[in-house]
C-alpha cells in the first residue's frame, strides 16, 4: 500500500463538515490478528459513555466488515441470515452525516447530509458518540412483515450486533446495543422506504476515560480531511 492510502486510511470520516457528502472508498479491511476469541468473549460488554476520539478510516473499514462484510468468494457475510436473504442493511451516522454501508463494493453510499447522532437512540449518549450503526430490514427481501419474518430480521440484526460487540473488545473499542430509537422521527430523516423497518441500533466508539486518567494520551487521533 503507497504511503497516501496509508495516510488516507487514517482519517476520520467524522470530521468532514461543510462539504458534500461522497462515496467513500474504504481501505480494505485487515481481517488478521486481534485478540483471541475466548478473551474478545471475556472481554466483550456494553458501555454508554464516549470519549471524543475519531475512529480512522481503517479502523471504520475492519468494523463495517467484521459487523456484516464478506468472507467468502461466494459472495456470503460474516455473519448468518435467514434463508440467505441479507435483508440487513448497515447505517452509518456519524457528525458529517449518515452512509449506507455497501459491502460488496467497500464504500460508503452518502444518504443524508446532516448530522443524525441525536436520532440514534433516546438516550443522550449517541449524540456525542462518534459512530452509530442503524440497522434497517428491507422486509421486501424477506416477502413481508409479519411477524415471524420479522423476528427473523431481528435476530439477524443481533448476529451483526454481536459481531460489532467481538471486535470492539478486540480491539479496544466501547459498543452498545439497543432497541430504543424512535424509528418514525429516524425513518423520516433516513428517507426510508415503507418496507424498510429499523431493528436495531449499536453506538461505536472510545470509552471516555475517568477524570483520573484525562492527562494521559489518547489513542493517536488522525488528521482531519
Amino acid at each position: 500500500m503507497s504511503k497516501s492510502l496509508i495516510a488516507l486510511s487514517l482519517i476520520p470520516l467524522g470530521l468532514i463538515t461543510g462539504q458534500e457528502l461522497k462515496p467513500v472508498a474504504l481501505p480494505a479491511p485487515q481481517t488478521s490478528g486481534g485478540k483471541p476469541l475466548m478473551q474478545a468473549l471475556k472481554e466483550r460488554k456494553s458501555v454508554r459513555d464516549f470519549g471524543p476520539e475519531q475512529l480512522s478510516r481503517q479502523m471504520l473499514s475492519n468494523l463495517l466488515w467484521a459487523a456484516w462484510g464478506i468472507n467468502r468468494e461466494d459472495g456470503r457475510r460474516t455473519a448468518p441470515s435467514a434463508s440467505n436473504r441479507e435483508e440487513t442493511e448497515v447505517y452509518v451516522v456519524m457528525a458529517d452525516g449518515t452512509y449506507l454501508y455497501d459491502a460488496k463494493a467497500n464504500e460508503l453510499k452518502p444518504v443524508v447530509q446532516t448530522d443524525l447522532r441525536k436520532l440514534a437512540g433516546t438516550q443522550p449518549y449517541p449524540a456525542d458518540a462518534p459512530v452509530n450503526l442503524i440497522y434497517v430490514a428491507d422486509t421486501a427481501k424477506l416477502g413481508g412483515d409479519d411477524p415471524g419474518r420479522m423476528a427473523m430480521a431481528n435476530a439477524n440484526a443481533g448476529f451483526i450486533a454481536q459481531n460489532v460487540y467481538l471486535f470492539c473488545a478486540s480491539e479496544g473499542l466501547a459498543t452498545v446495543v439497543r432497541a430504543s430509537v424512535d424509528r418514525a422521527q429516524l425513518g423520516k430523516a433516513l428517507n426510508l422506504r415503507p418496507e424498510q423497518r429499523i431493528t436495531l441500533a449499536q453506538t461505536v466508539g472510545y470509552a471516555k476515560k475517568p477524570a483520573a486518567e484525562s492527562g494521559k494520551s489518547a489513542p493517536p487521533a488522525a488528521k482531519p480531511l
